[in-house]
């Protein structure tokens, strides 16, 4: 098949993160089948307007948030014949493919947005505000276009939240993520002071201000370090620089910004404990990096990270999302070395049951079979 997918960011777009790779990944099994396929993304000044990635013809035009969705229109109109199947994947907004699309399609979604429309940090309020009670608003409604669409999710979490929304189950199929691992060789030791880590893109919805609110309670309990892995915008990052220094932890954090895969499973291996304090995760792949090499999560009972962190095995699902019970569960845990041992061998074991193949397999047979 001739498979057009729709995106709002490609994979070396600046702000990508775990949605852009997880597409990339079942992308990759497609072309590997036969199947020949181009992602319509948004444009990026340092990116090329064209490129090949992995065999994916890559089509970059407009902004990510509104011009990719009407490039994407204007650009389907013109060459529709030289496709079979679309995806259309939305992160909060969709490429409104039902409309104007009448051959077979895919919706891939990764989390509905819900109350994450709120926490979009780089306008000024109340812009941001006004912007989030516009989306919360509408994605309901944005969402009944789709009722008859077929939705590819990737946890079990997604998929209830679709159905809250209307999309009836029967059109919803749950294939889990796979993970790339990187087991570094030789296996480095723990850091002397005990680490403390969030991974994760720099952004208000995946909690790294909670992060740091549980580092500060932390630093006032013994001697640690804290790590920040993962990039964001500079006005952000300066945001975030501030509040360590309001909390007096300024020489105790260390921002790593983005780092390549080896250097961060070797700092994963150096630390302690990864928390994920994320208000909303469509699966939270970040958790099964982190256990692939014994590293356990304390992390919220949030969205998709109900899913991907298993409680008393792969590391602590919070009682209540707070900073503080995050830090009271570092806290515990690093005080009883028979469940810290306990969770390292667990996480390991989790962690081998996501695989790629497994997962291109799956998606590939479902766009087969709606294909068909």
């Amino acid at each position: 098949m001739r498979i057009l997918v729709f995106s709002w960011r490609d994979p070396k777009h600046p702000l990508a993160g775990g949605a852009e790779q997880v597409m990339h990944e079942h992308m990759k099994g497609w072309v590997q089948a036969g199947h020949s396929v181009m992602l319509f993304s948004s444009r990026v000044r340092e990116l090329d307007k064209r490129e090949v990635l992995d065999g994916i013809e890559v089509v970059r035009k407009g902004d990510q948030y509104f011009g990719v969705k009407l490039a994407g229109f204007i650009y389907y109109l013109k060459k529709k014949n030289n496709f079979d199947f679309v995806i259309d994947q939305f992160h909060g907004i969709p490429f409104f493919t039902p409309l104007y699309v009448r051959k077979p399609k895919l919706a891939v979604l990764q989390e509905v947005t819900k109350e994450v429309w709120f926490l979009y940090h780089l306008m000024p309020f109340p812009f941001n505000y006004i912007l989030g009670l516009i989306g919360y608003l509408s994605e309901p409604i944005t969402l009944l276009f789709y009722k008859k669409v077929p939705f590819m999710v990737g946890s079990n979490s997604a998929k209830i939240d679709l159905i809250k929304m209307g999309i009836p189950a029967k059109n919803i199929t749950i294939i889990p993520h796979g993970v790339i691992v990187y087991t570094p060789k030789p296996f480095p030791k723990k850091e002397k002071v005990k680490t403390i880590v969030f991974l994760g893109a720099l952004a208000k919805d995946k909690g790294v201000e909670d992060a740091l609110k549980v580092f500060s309670i932390l630093a006032k309990k013994g001697k640690y370090q804290f790590w920040v892995i993962g990039r964001g915008s500079p006005e952000y990052k300066d945001y975030l620089m501030s509040v360590c220094g309001k909390f007096g932890i300024t020489n105790k954090v260390i921002f790593w910004g983005f780092v390549d895969q080896k250097k961060k499973f070797e700092l994963l291996a150096r630390a302690y404990v990864l928390i994920n304090p994320s208000v909303r995760e469509g699966w939270g792949l970040v958790n099964i990096e982190a256990n692939s090499i014994g590293l356990p999560v304390i992390a919220y009972r949030s969205p998709g990270l109900v899913d991907s962190v298993v409680n008393g095995q792969s590391g602590i699902l919070c009682k209540d999302n707070s900073p503080q019970e995050i830090a009271n569960n570092v806290l515990y845990l690093l005080g009883e070395k028979a469940l810290y041992d306990r969770l390292q061998n667990g996480s390991v074991l989790w962690s081998k049951q996501f695989s790629w193949d497994t997962s291109r397999k799956k998606s590939l047979d479902l766009i087969d079979s709606l294909a068909s």
